[in-house]
Parts: C-alpha cells; structure tokens; sequence
C-alpha cells in the first residue's frame, strides 16, 4: 500500500508538472524511444552555468578554507578563466580537458571554465596512481589537463602523447590559483561558442567488471536533465515541508565531504546547488568532528557521503557538544546502508532523517530515492524511480521486463542516460538494451509498491566507501607475481567502508610469499584504496565450480565469516 507520504508526494508531483509548471514535461527520442524532458530547463551547461549564477550572484556559493565565494565572483572567475583557454591556449569546442586534483574551490571554477569555453569536462579520478591517470587521460585523448602538483608529479613518467599539463593552486583566491590559465590572453570579454544540446559535455569514469575503466560521455541535455530531475526532487520535498510547518533555511547548505570527480558530487550536490542557490562548504579529507564543527558553523542543512560517514557522525562521543539541529538531511549514496545505521541515526539525532539514493555513473546519478518516513519504514531499499523522468525495471538477459517481485538485472531508462563510453563501442553496445534500457549490473526486484530491492551484483565490483573496485583488476596485478599459483578477490563486509577487498591466494610448489609480501607487491601497482584489506595465505587449492571456474560466491561467503570472527 501506498504510505501517506507517497500520496503526497505523487500529488505536489502532479501538480508541478501541470500548467507549464516547473516539472512539465515534454516527450523527446532518445535510444530510438519517446522518453520525458523537462521543457523548462536549459538546453546547455554553459546556459544553465550562466542563468543561475546571475539569479543567485550576491549569495555565498563556495566556502574552502579562508577562501568564501558568491555565485557571482565564481562566475567572474570563471568566465576569465574560459577566455584564457579560448584565446590563450586555443580551446576548440569538443576538445577533451581534464581535471586532475584533489577538491578545492579552484577544481570548481576550473570546471565551470571548460564548459563555458565548449570544452568536454573530463573528471580524473584524483586517486588514481600515474599510470592509471596516464590511461584515462590516452583513453578518451585529453588536449589539456588541469593539475595540481601533487597529481602531476605522479605523471613525471607517464606517456600521455601530445597532452598538455597546465598547473593550477589550491588554498587561494582564484586570479591566483588559476593565473596560469589566464596567462597567454583572453579575458571575460572573449565571445563565447554557442553550444548545443546534443553536444558532448562531460566524461566521468567508471570501473567496469574486467577492470579496464571506461570513460562515460554524456551530452548537455543528458546532464542538465539529470540536474533537473534532483532540483525537482528538492522542490517537491521543499514544498511538503513548507505544507507541514517546517520552516525552510533562509539559504540551504551541503558540506561537501566527496571527491568532485565522483558522479555523487557531480550531479546531485554540486550542479544542482546552482539552481537551488545552494552555499557549498568544503572539507580537504574525512573528519567526523570538523564536519560537525563545519555544520554547527555554517548551518549546514543537508550532509551527503558514503554511508561511514553519517553513521560516525550519529554515533561519535563528541557529537552532543555541537549544535547539529541545522542538518535535517543524512543522504547516503554509492553503497548500501545497513539496517541498524538507518535506525540509529534517527535514533541519536531525532531532528534529522536518513536518506538514499541509487543512482550509477552512467545514468548521471538519477536513479531512485528513499526518503524520510519512507525510508525508515523500508530501510534495506533503495526506494522507488525518481518521478517524472525515471523509469526502472528488472530485465532478463534477453531484454525481457520482469514481473513484479520477480529478481532481475536492474536496468533504468531515462533522458539523463549517458551516450556511451568513448571509443569502446563493443562496452556501450553491451550496456545497453535496444530500446534504451541502461543495465546496471545490479541484481533485483519491486516490491508491490514499486520499490526497489538490490539483492545482488552480476559485475565482479566490490563497492569500497562508494569507489568501485573491480575484482579481475585486483587479481591480475597479484598475477604479476609468476609464484603464484592461483587466487582470487572478493568483497569483505566492513563496518566502515561497507566492504573492501580481500584476497585469498594459493603459491606454487617450493614458492613463498607472506601475506605482507603481497600487500607490498600489489602496493607498487595499484592506487591504495584498491589494494587488498585483507589477505590469505592458504596451503590447498581454491574450490572450483563444475565449469572449474574458482568458486568465488564460497570463498567470499568463508572469509566474510572469518573476517566477521576477527
């Protein structure tokens, strides 16, 4: 049965999309199918960039330190910023531009820029080790990348063909951090290419099942859909607050806790914040006591991150000697939330609600939400398709919706669907189905309300704080190794980070190398979020399937239940 605030929901939805209101929409072909589009919503990123921040200019946008932003100097900013790369260094529209840095308020303008100068905002994954930085800079062609030292330094010895690295600072004004992108000519006065909607936009990326990670393009009207379609959540929820008695913040706030080349901050947290006139407050790392410090500070209103961090906060022995009642949103997205977090953090801050979300790199973070009393009431679902643009269904591997209740791939079709991955047609071809369904690699079914349940993953990904890992990637570094014998990775549950990756592995006859020895190997070749939690050393062969394939699905079920006894 529907609850109540389904209803209610479901009605302010109706109502906002009647009479050309803000969701009305209008039907578009996308993937050889009628899909819904919001018809009041910009057609590009630099519009949308440009509408906003005029509408907002005299509110507080950015606060990175000492350094506090408007949405207005942001703007400036950036549009100095975008005459450098036009005049300065000759961007064409189309030209793929990358970000390799850690989040400042300098990443933020930096990015603005490249798409106001029609460039293909390219998001690194700053993690990454040089050679994984080097491949997703070769993969999709960059002609720039934005660094900061750190980063290009890792790049010291890496071919990255005719790519040119251009520096920028971190902790300063921008006319300082960015001078080197203003230094060749062009200014604020430099015209402008016109952008179209179906031009490329951005290229985020993502860890597929055989460890090659791919670089998922999206054009403007697929990314500013998939803002629209979150700033049409946040409207509905503002109004049925309002309808409520609960008073709404003179201006909303996010800390912002995610690495911005992260689709989670891309999409819902950062670009819908120029819509909402949302202020932005970020943190250099993960520190539960200075976010609350920041909340209590800056009156944060909404928190996101990976589920670890909002349960740290509910349950951290500091937590009554800050003012957190500013913060009525717990959002969680990229893992799944435990049952008890979900609880407790009601539990211990009654003021506030636990959210989620499920959305994946591909579907520009638009998938499905649970919400409030919602939530609470069925806390191991992700919730039902965000309306009016979403449409999810569990498909068989012949392309065949299931029947409701029934398991299947959870796919999600909508006009905030990414293209493709750039230069792997064979990926993209597989990703999708012939009408338009984007498969996930997720194991699921709805329930009879239409909520969705994920029970399962098909891609070998382990899910480590919201960073995919992909097991293959794992074992093929650890083969490197010619002693051993034969191995395998899996995911490990941890109260932490959701999961992380362990391995189990097997040496060859008159060979040895200890579990730390491994750790160190693997160390050498992969960024170090990626490299094993835990490690096995076992005297027998691994078990094996009938197609003598290792049995992965026991060996993950054994060590989880040998890691869970300590």
């Amino acid at each position: 049965m529907p609850t109540e605030l389904d209803m209610a929901i479901n009605a302010t939805i109706s109502r906002l999309m009647a009479d050309n209101g803000p969701l009305s929409v209008k039907h578009v072909e996308k993937f050889g199918v009628q899909l819904p589009m919001m018809v009041n919503a910009p057609e590009n990123l630099a519009d949308y960039y440009t509408f906003f921040c005029a509408q907002h200019a005299e509110k507080e946008f950015i606060v990175d330190g000492d350094v506090r932003l408007t949405f207005g100097e942001c703007y400036a900013a950036a549009r100095e910023v975008t005459g450098g790369l036009i005049e300065g260094y000759g961007l064409q529209k189309g030209d793929r531009v990358g970000i390799a840095a850690r989040n400042s308020a300098n990443w933020m303008i930096a990015n603005v820029a490249i798409t106001l100068a029609g460039g293909v905002a390219t998001l690194l994954n700053g993690w990454w080790n040089g050679a994984e930085l080097a491949d997703g800079i070769n993969m999709v062609e960059c002609r720039y990348v934005l660094a900061d030292e750190q980063r290009a330094a890792r790049l010291d010895d890496c071919d990255i063909g005719d790519c040119e690295i251009i520096l920028f600072k971190h902790d300063c004004a921008p006319s300082e951090g960015l001078a080197a992108l203003t230094s060749k000519g062009g200014d604020s006065e430099t015209p402008l290419p016109k952008m179209d909607p179906l031009d490329n936009a951005t290229i985020l990326y993502t860890s597929g099942s055989t460890g090659q990670s791919k670089g998922a393009y999206s054009d403007h009207r697929s990314v500013v859909q998939g803002t629209m379609s979150y700033v049409g959540q946040t409207m509905v929820f503002f109004e049925l607050l309002t309808s409520m008695g609960t008073a709404m913040p003179a201006q909303p706030s996010a800390l912002v806790n995610v690495p911005l080349f992260h689709v989670t901050a891309s999409v819902p947290l950062v670009l819908q914040s120029f819509a909402i006139g949302r202020k932005l407050v970020l943190m250099p790392k993960w520190d539960a006591e200075q976010a609350m410090q920041l909340i209590e500070k800056e009156k944060i209103s909404y928190f996101v991150g990976v589920p670890l961090m909002s349960i740290e906060i509910a349950t951290h022995p500091k937590r009554s000697e800050y003012d957190l009642t500013s913060c009525t949103a717990f959002a969680a997205g990229g893992a799944p939330r435990p049952v008890e977090h979900v609880k407790k953090i009601k539990k211990e801050m009654d003021h506030a609600y636990p959210l989620i979300g499920y959305g994946l790199t591909e579907t520009n973070g638009v998938g499905c939400g649970n919400f409030t009393e919602n939530y609470l009431a069925k806390p191991t679902s992700t919730g039902q398709a965000t309306k009016p643009l979403v449409e999810v269904e569990m498909l068989d591997d012949d392309g065949n919706i299931m029947p409701q209740g029934e398991r299947g791939e959870v796919c999600i079709r909508t006009i905030a669907n990414f293209n493709g991955y750039w230069n792997n047609p064979k990926a993209t071809e597989e990703a999708f189905t012939k009408d338009g369904w984007f498969r996930s690699g997720d194991i699921g079914y709805l329930d009879e309300d239409g909520y969705l349940f994920i029970v399962d993953r098909k891609k070998d990904i382990i899910i480590r704080g919201g960073e995919n890992i992909s097991c293959p990637e794992v074992e093929a570094a650890a083969y490197e190794n010619g002693d051993i014998a034969e191995l395998s990775v899996f995911g490990i549950q941890d109260e932490k980070y959701g999961e992380v990756p362990g391995l189990v592995y097997h040496m060859k006859d008159g060979k040895s190398l200890n579990p730390e020895g491994m750790r160190e190997f693997l160390a050498e070749r992969l960024a170090p979020f990626k490299v094993p939690a835990h490690i096995w050393q076992v005297e027998d062969d691994l078990p094996r399937l009938g197609t003598q394939k290792i049995d992965r699905v026991t060996l993950r079920k054994k060590y989880n239940e040998i890691a869970a006894a300590g």
